[in-house]
């Protein structure tokens, strides 16, 4: 079994930052892509971001494209989104997923395996 824990959470005011961590455990594994989804109240959960195990694929969504930035560290089993300009529509519970699937076929909700918990953010106008 994984476990995803979210970490860096909170709430900012408008214009700044907060850098989310996810990080993995439990079952060892050779490869994944590593995404980020929100749900703000009230609304379905959005995508918002993925990589690939290299790091070499990035896609983001339009909404917080230029803003936000996904990474990862293998060694340490972490990936991380860091955001940066937060406006009140970004207010939302921000979830980490991973996905064993081939970053070619990964895209929705569905096409990944684990998910972690969720981490509030809350971005004040």
């Amino acid at each position: 079994q994984v476990q995803l824990v979210e970490s860096g959470g909170g709430l900012v005011q408008a214009g700044g930052s907060l850098r989310l961590s996810c990080a993995a455990s439990g079952r060892t594994f050779s490869s994944y892509v590593m995404g980020w989804f929100r749900q703000a109240p009230g609304k379905e959960r959005d995508f918002v971001a993925r990589i690939s195990w290299s790091g070499g694929y990035i896609y983001y969504a339009d909404s917080v494209k230029g803003r936000f930035t996904i990474s990862r560290d293998n060694a340490k089993n972490t990936g991380y989104l860091q955001m940066n300009n937060l406006k009140p529509e970004d207010t939302a519970v921000y979830y980490c997923a991973i996905s064993m699937r081939r970053w070619t076929v990964v895209g929705g909700e569905r096409t990944y395996d684990y998910w972690g918990q969720g981490t509030q953010v809350t971005v004040s106008s």
